[in-house]
C-alpha cells in the first residue's frame, strides 16, 4: 500500500486506486491492517488513513496468519466482513464498488451493500476461492470436505450471482466466475490480465542496489537466474535447488538467486547448504529486484501445477517480461501457451530436475535465441501487460459499468 513507506511497490488494487483518483473519482479502499506479505500487523486497531484529498485508505483491523490457506485466514476474512459490514454504513453511498476475490467474505458483504441500495458492484476475481482448499486433500476426501465447506461455496455463489460484473485475470477465470454465478456472460463480463508497473526507484536506488549484489557475490558475468516470491507451498523450489547442485561442478557460470520468505524458506535453506551458486537473500525491495532482473540472464517461475495457478497468469512471470527476460516455468496451461505464442520464454517439467538442467543449458549454450526471447518478451508486456495500459482499460471498463446504471445523488468509488 502507499501508506507502507516509499519505495514499496503498488499491486493491481493499489495502482488502480492510485489511477482512480488521479483521474478525478473519489476512492475510499478497504483493507486489512494485516500485511499479507510481511505478515504483520500495519496497525493495532482501525485506521482511517487519508493519501489525497481524493483517495482514503479504511484499514480494519483483524486477527493474523501465518499460512496462506489456513483457518486463522478464514477468521481474518470473517472479522474484515464484519467489521466492512459496521463501519461502510458510515460513508457516502458510491457510485461503484469494485471488490477482490479473495476476500471472499468481503466480496459477500460489498454484493449484499450494493444490492441494497442499487449500486454496482464487480469482482474482480484473483484466485480461485473457495476451489482451492478442496486441492489440499486427497482425492478420496473431497466429497466430504465439499460438505464441511459447503458455507464457502455457497458464499461465492451468492457473491458471483449478486454482481453485476465479474472480471478476472484470464478469460478461464471469469468463466469460472460466470459457473458460480449461473449464467451466461454478458456484455460487462471481462479478462483483464495482472498489469505490472515500470516505475522505478529514485534516482540512485538501483546503482545502491546493484552494489549490494555485487558484494553478495552476485555479477553481471554471471548467468544469473532469478526468483521473488513467497517461499511456500505454492513453489517447487526442490526441483529448482536440485537442479542448481546438478549444476555446479560444470563451467557454466549459472548462479540462482532465490528471493523471498515464507514457512519454507528455512527447509530450503537446509536443502541448499553447501551449494555455492544458491544465494537466499530474503526479502528485496523495489530497487533490489529491478537491479537483480537487470543482471539476470532469465527469470524462474516454478508453479506448482494446481488447477487455479493452470488457469492463471501469475504476477511474476509479468514482471520478468517487464525487463525482458525469459521466463523459465513449470507451469502448464495458460501460462505454457503464452510463452509458447510469443516465444518468450521456456517450459520445463515440474519435479524434473533434469528438465530444468538441460532447459537452463539450452539458454546458457544458445545466446541468439535467449536475447530473441528477451526482445519478445519486451515486446509482449509492452503491449498486453503494462499496467498504465491495462488498468487504464479496466476504469474505462468500470466507468462505462457506472454510467449505464446511473441515478442521482452518489458520489465516489469503493475498492475492497
Amino acid at each position: 500500500m502507499p501508506t507502507d513507506g516509499p519505495g514499496e511497490r503498488l499491486l493491481r488494487t493499489g495502482i488502480l486506486a492510485d489511477m482512480l483518483s488521479r483521474r478525478g473519482h473519489d476512492v475510499l479502499w478497504w483493507t486489512s491492517s494485516f500485511d499479507h506479505f510481511a505478515k504483520h500487523q500495519r496497525h493495532g486497531t482501525d485506521v482511517l488513513q487519508v493519501v489525497e484529498d481524493r483517495y482514503r485508505i479504511h484499514q480494519l483491523h483483524a486477527n493474523g496468519y501465518r499460512k496462506n490457506v489456513s483457518l486463522t485466514r478464514l477468521l481474518n476474512h470473517y472479522g474484515l466482513a464484519r467489521k466492512f459490514r459496521k463501519h461502510s454504513v458510515l460513508e457516502p453511498r458510491p457510485e461503484i464498488i469494485l471488490s477482490s476475490l479473495p476476500t471472499l467474505e468481503l466480496c459477500v458483504e460489498a454484493t449484499r451493500y450494493g444490492r441494497k441500495r442499487g449500486i454496482p458492484v464487480v469482482l474482480d476475481v484473483r484466485d480461485l476461492w473457495p476451489d482451492i482448499f478442496l486441492e489440499l486433500v486427497p482425492r478420496w476426501g473431497r466429497s466430504a470436505s465439499r460438505i464441511v465447506l459447503s458455507p464457502l461455496f455457497q458464499a461465492a455463489r451468492e457473491a458471483c450471482r449478486d454482481a453485476t460484473a465479474i472480471l478476472g485475470i484470464t478469460p478461464e477465470i471469469v468463466a469460472w466466475g460466470l459457473k458460480y454465478a449461473e449464467r451466461a456472460p454478458s456484455e460487462w463480463d471481462r479478462d483483464f490480465p495482472l498489469g505490472y508497473s515500470q516505475v522505478p526507484p529514485p534516482e540512485g536506488e538501483t546503482e545502491q542496489a546493484a552494489e549490494r549484489w555485487r558484494t553478495r557475490g552476485v555479477g553481471a558475468e554471471d548467468f544469473n537466474l532469478c526468483f521473488f516470491g513467497t517461499i511456500g507451498r505454492q513453489f517447487d523450489l526442490e526441483t529448482v535447488i536440485d537442479a542448481a547442485w546438478r549444476l555446479k561442478e560444470g563451467d557454466r557460470p549459472f548462479r540462482f538467486v532465490i528471493c523471498g520468505s515464507g514457512d519454507k524458506l528455512e527447509f530450503y535453506r537446509k536443502k541448499a547448504s553447501g551449494c555455492p551458486n544458491v544465494l537466499f537473500p530474503g526479502w528485496v525491495n523495489r530497487a533490489d529486484i529491478l537491479a537483480l532482473m537487470q543482471m539476470s540472464a532469465a527469470g524462474l517461475a516454478p508453479y506448482r501445477n494446481k488447477p487455479d495457478f493452470l488457469l492463471s497468469l501469475p504476477n511474476k512471470p509479468l514482471e520478468y517480461l517487464s525487463a525482458g527476460l525469459p521466463v523459465v516455468s513449470s507451469l502448464k496451461g495458460t501460462l505454457k501457451r503464452l510463452l509458447e505464442e510469443h516465444h518468450c520464454g521456456m517450459t520445463y517439467g515440474e519435479g524434473d530436475p533434469d528438465s530444468l538442467v538441460a532447459t537452463l543449458v539450452f539458454l546458457h549454450d544458445h545466446r541468439e535465441a535467449s536475447y530473441e526471447m528477451s526482445r519478445n518478451a519486451r515486446e509482449l508486456f509492452a503491449g498486453r501487460f503494462d499496467a498504465e495500459k491495462v488498468y487504464g482499460e479496466l476504469i474505462g471498463h468500470l466507468e462505462r459499468i457506472e454510467e449505464a446504471s446511473r441515478t442521482p445523488g452518489r458520489s465516489g468509488a469503493t475498492v475492497a
